[in-house]
């Protein structure tokens, strides 16, 4: 039973304690304290009796959950700024108000494709594997050889908040060159800050990089966007880093590249069927593998949940939320 003036608010997975502390203090707030995945029988309950719930990437919010009758849920808030596991255009046909949580990972994603690049160039997943085994014998002069990130050519498909941070990076930090693909380019002034250069296409990106980091959304239409042609495109020495969402990868032609030598390597923090990890990937050396940590500091984290806050706040005090995405 909700408390007169408290809306019924569900949250899907364990969020940082400040984030659940005050939900609590203004919702009536249902948690989740074991943190396991809701399975849609789960989020359809939620859906019937809660006034909002706070799904996670986790959650696949499809068009048949939200089918359920009666449905009370009047937004979903999401965590996170991806929502392309939620079925927005039946959220809206539903009449559910739909938030997502930008700007406060940007940051930090940004960090993590920096390092992602730095890992998979020199080796460094591969070099802590050899001695956590017990098997590096010593300094050599000839071992482990990486390549160098400093004054190469940055390609990012994908110009938005995170691929400009990441764009910033390089070319201040790291001395890149870096050239971009996005239908929808940043202002002129920006792309001049940053010392980018705008292709026309993908391709053309993908030519000229050594290494290749994708900042697209997840989108019917970039699905694949990286495919077997495309990937037969990029340079033997080039790099492939995705930190966006792992369908914009097909990642059987990925690992089928890889073991050609058509590219030197790859490092990935999301999956085309997360949690699974296509098993091909799993064998090579050549490639960096992380739990889709892109925003996973706790700074971060609390940023996200206190974001999602304020966007059901907002809406439930009648106002529209900051971050409302229909």
């Amino acid at each position: 039973m909700s408390t007169p003036g408290r809306p019924t608010v569900v949250v899907t997975r364990r969020l940082p304690a400040p984030v659940e502390e005050q939900l609590a203090r203004e919702f009536q707030a249902r948690l989740n304290p074991d943190d396991h995945p809701f399975t849609p029988a789960e989020l359809q309950e939620a859906l019937r009796s809660a006034d909002g719930v706070v799904p996670t990437v986790s959650d696949r919010v499809s068009a048949d959950t939200l089918s359920v009758e009666p449905l009370r849920a009047r937004i979903l808030a999401n965590f996170g700024v991806g929502f392309n596991h939620i079925d927005v255009s039946a959220a809206q046909a539903r009449g559910l108000v739909v938030t997502n949580t930008p700007d406060v990972l940007t940051d930090d994603t940004a960090d993590e494709a920096i390092m992602l690049m730095l890992m998979v160039a020199r080796r460094a997943g591969e070099g802590e594997r050899h001695v956590r085994t017990g098997a590096w014998t010593g300094w050599r002069p000839t071992h482990m050889l990486g390549t160098r990130l400093s004054g190469k050519v940055l390609g990012l498909i994908g110009m938005g908040r995170i691929g400009r941070a990441v764009a910033k990076r390089a070319h201040h930090g790291f001395a890149m060159r870096v050239m971009f693909h996005d239908p929808y380019p940043p202002p002129a002034e920006v792309v001049t800050e940053l010392g980018a250069e705008r292709q026309r296409s993908v391709e053309d990106v993908l030519r000229e990089a050594d290494f290749v980091s994708i900042h697209s959304p997840a989108t019917p239409d970039t699905r694949h966007l990286i495919n077997a042609a495309r990937l037969a495109l990029m340079r033997p020495t080039a790099f492939l880093i995705n930190t966006a969402r792992g369908d914009i990868v097909d990642e059987a032609a990925l690992v089928t590249a890889l073991e050609r030598g058509q590219i030197a390597g790859a490092a990935l923090d999301v999956y085309e069927q997360e949690p699974r990890v296509t098993p091909g990937l799993l064998k090579l050396d050549n490639v960096v593998l992380l739990p889709h940590l892109g925003s996973a500091t706790q700074e971060t984290r609390v940023a996200m949940g206190m974001r999602a806050l304020d966007n059901l706040k907002a809406f439930f005090a009648g106002a529209t939320p900051r971050d409302r995405v229909v």
